[in-house]
């Protein structure tokens, strides 16, 4: 088991949950040490000056206007995390919370949150010692996210509930069957522990990282439609891209030939001089979505590196001033934006999907049945396709339309971050679900036009489904087999494979370390 030195380091999404997820110990480094025992320098003078500093003299929200008295501080610690443990619902996922924890852990390494070292130690020791914090999903409007990070450092004072070998605890018996002991929080620790969005940073990094798989596994789908339609592949002349260079779109052109490079399309005329749109617009829709997807990992990235909390303490000026670093509109603003480019690439695979069983169009067997007759062969299926697009298409809307002033209207606005990543989280897992409906009847296309050779990519995407279930000979339930093919699609090793055959810097375009 490595150890893992936090210090001031810059971390990518991939690179922070590895970390979290892969069972390293963690330490701060020295120098992470030294920046927060400077802070509480700068901390301690604002306490003895009596200075007007919020939530260290003062209370919050609200409460602003209270003013604490020194025998009040040490107890109101406390106080700000037991009165703000708000949330419900089902729990976060266990990888989201192990990421919000190494966030909000890098965050204290880089200074300026004014916490304790014992605080803070103390919460990286829940990541050293695998207690996970029981999370409720609901509670955070987007501003910080306040009353899900008290539940989620709760423990680290014996309160709330965490997960630690295998087994659903209390914070303090998760807390003793690792062998820690609650800390003491000191002035400013409350406010500094919840202060900012780790919750956000943890869930935008797990979101990140399923799009960057889902969107090179589904573009692999998409050119298997390409083999087992006969598409014209014309549309891939990087010369068509380079006149209208937007976004990411000569990238994504440059993916689809790679993934179709060695096809036997490429050996003779094309079956049509021009295919239907959702067909021929695969590569500006997929640059679309993978130039949002860039604009949504740099949001993150920032939150996971950056400081936000408030008030941010400046030690070499000696400063406590308050922010607004809490709030994530860019986080919101690009997941949501995320949600409506993943509801355009599943309109097209509908249409796909139904395109490749209608025999006009396809010039295959109709509904991809060999037996023909009264077969239903895969026609019942564009209504499951139907029905998931459905699903995807409600989890556009976006997640910030309205924002209700709360604590006495101070707190009128709302990024709703959270909610914004934690729906398109949902919608991935029902497009994932249709990819693979488009890429059974996709393999199925391949079978009945017996293609001489398929390309680079597009042979692993059918060798994986095909890996999973054989072809369709006559009818049977393709639901179950959809499912298969889903499990088979989206395991990783599609994904590894899909990045091993195309150029550096393809497989993720237009993003970077992931």
């Amino acid at each position: 088991m490595s150890l893992h030195q936090i210090d001031s380091s810059i971390y990518n999404c991939s690179q922070m949950l590895a970390l979290a997820t892969g069972g390293h110990r963690f330490v701060y480094a020295p120098a992470a040490l030294q920046r927060l025992a400077a802070d509480r320098e700068v901390v301690q003078r604002h306490i003895d000056a009596d200075a007007p500093v919020y939530g260290l003299t003062t209370g919050l929200g609200g409460n602003l206007g209270y003013r604490l008295s020194a025998a009040e501080t040490l107890a109101y610690q406390r106080q700000i995390i037991q009165g703000r443990m708000i949330g419900m619902g089902d729990a976060l996922p266990d990888v989201v919370v192990r990421a919000a924890l190494l966030a909000r852990a890098i965050s204290f390494a880089r200074g300026m949150t004014g916490v304790s070292p014992a605080a803070a130690q103390a919460v990286l020791d829940l990541l050293d010692r695998g207690v996970t914090p029981v999370v409720p999903q609901w509670g955070s409007i987007g501003a910080g996210d306040l009353g899900l990070n008290a539940h989620l450092v709760a423990p680290i004072i014996g309160l709330g509930e965490a997960r630690f070998g295998g087994r659903r605890l209390s914070g303090a018996q998760a807390l003793a069957e690792a062998g820690l002991q609650p800390v003491a929080l000191q002035a400013k620790d409350g406010l500094g522990l919840i202060n900012a969005s780790p919750l956000t940073a943890g869930y935008g990094a797990v979101v990140v990282r399923a799009l960057a798989q889902g969107l090179l596994v589904s573009a692999g789908v998409a050119a298997l439609t390409d083999e087992g339609y006969a598409a014209n592949l014309s549309v891939f002349d990087a010369r068509i891209a380079r006149a209208r260079p937007v976004g990411a779109q000569e990238a994504a052109t440059a993916l689809f030939r790679q993934l179709l490079a060695g096809s036997a399309l490429h050996d003779g005329p094309p079956r049509s001089i021009q295919d239907a749109l959702s067909i021929r617009t695969v590569a500006p829709n997929f640059g679309a979505s993978y130039t949002v997807l860039a604009l949504l990992q740099d949001a993150v990235e920032a939150e996971i590196n950056g400081s936000s909390d408030s008030p941010l303490v400046f030690a070499q000026a000696g400063e406590m001033l308050s922010s607004a670093n809490f709030h994530a509109p860019l986080i919101a603003i690009g997941a949501d934006a995320m949600a409506i480019a993943v509801t355009q690439l599943a309109a097209a695979s509908v249409q796909r999907i139904i395109k490749l069983q209608t025999p006009h169009l396809s010039g295959l067997p109709r509904y991809l049945s060999p037996v023909g007759g009264a077969s239903v062969g895969f026609n019942a299926m564009q209504k499951t396709a139907a029905a998931l697009y459905a699903e995807i298409r409600l989890k556009a809307s976006p997640a910030a339309l309205d924002a209700f002033p709360v604590s006495d209207t101070v707190e009128d606005h709302a990024t709703q971050a959270l909610l914004a990543l934690r729906k398109l989280d949902e919608q991935l897992h029902a497009y994932r679900h249709l990819v693979a409906i488009e890429g059974l009847v996709a393999a199925q296309a391949v079978d009945l036009r017996q293609a001489a050779r398929l390309g680079q990519g597009t042979a692993r995407v059918f060798a994986a489904v095909r890996s999973a279930v054989p072809m369709l000979q006559e009818d049977r339930p393709v639901g179950a087999d959809a499912m298969l093919v889903h499990d088979a699609l989206f395991s990783g090793q599609l994904y590894d494979e899909l990045r091993a055959c195309v150029a550096p810097g393809l497989h993720d375009l237009p993003l970077r370390s992931l």
